[in-house]
């Protein structure tokens, strides 16, 4: 299991896109999460179909993935650039 405890983490630049070490320990290789591709996070980024922000600073975004028949939810830091969590998303409804 990977050390999740780090503070603010470091972004990653792309290729695919910026990211933080979050994301690339526990998302990209958490079970469950395999089926999540770069262009799949790419196009709810360029084409949300709901986008909110947290009290934190961080930026919720949702699209529908038809391949998959689910909702991806993708949550950026506050730059609104940096990918920091992406999961599908049972409970979102448009």
């Amino acid at each position: 299991m990977p050390d999740l405890s780090t503070p603010e983490p470091e972004r990653l630049a792309p290729p695919p896109f910026w990211r933080t070490q979050y994301f690339e320990r526990a998302v990209l290789q958490k079970p469950g999460r395999w089926m999540i591709r770069p262009e799949m996070v790419i196009s709810v980024l360029e084409a949300p179909a709901r986008k909110e922000r947290e009290e934190n600073g961080r930026i919720r975004y949702w699209g529908y993935i038809a391949e998959l028949e689910r909702w991806l939810r993708v949550v950026t830091l506050a730059d609104e650039e940096t990918v920091h969590n992406a999961f599908l998303d049972r409970n979102f409804r448009p």
